[in-house]
């Protein structure tokens, strides 16, 4: 699975969830369609290929967590600069989603997500796929031969 895949189907959910909440669905419905989730499954996808393709370490996985992070608040932050400029309440802009904002122009939203978004994100993704990768390697250690081959 290519690295361009998992960006590809973070962008499909993202664009699933705009189009399930214009077409006024159910909220249980734009649950099944979360950026976030698709998002940590990216990033575990990322440790699997990681450990079974024995290319990267706990670097890359902090790197993957990063950058997987900063393409979905980034698509986020996108919708909501669309539906500002449009006029066009989108799901990202819908006042249950935006508690305790006022702003009109919906700038601590784009702020938080910028910040604790990609912060958190990355920060609770890296640690978890580190977690991961180290667990993965723990519990499926490379063969001997695959071993010398490495090091």
């Amino acid at each position: 699975m290519p690295c361009e895949t998992r960006f590809i189907s973070l962008a499909f959910c993202w664009l699933l969830r705009l189009l399930i909440a214009g077409l006024q669905a159910p909220q249980w419905m734009l649950r099944i369609a979360s950026v976030t989730v698709t998002s940590s499954v990216c990033v575990m996808l990322a440790v699997l290929l990681i450990h079974v393709r024995q290319f990267g370490g706990y670097t890359n996985v902090v790197l993957a967590s990063l950058l997987i992070n900063l393409w979905s608040e980034g698509l986020i932050i996108l919708a909501i600069v669309f539906s500002v400029l449009t006029g066009f309440e989108n799901v990202f802009t819908r006042p249950e989603y935006l508690i305790g904002i006022d702003s009109p122009r919906h700038l601590r939203h784009i702020y938080g997500h910028l910040t604790f978004g990609v912060g958190l994100g990355t920060l609770s993704g890296s640690a978890v796929g580190c977690l991961l990768l180290w667990l993965l390697r723990s519990l499926i250690p490379l063969s001997k031969q695959k071993r010398q081959a490495v090091g």
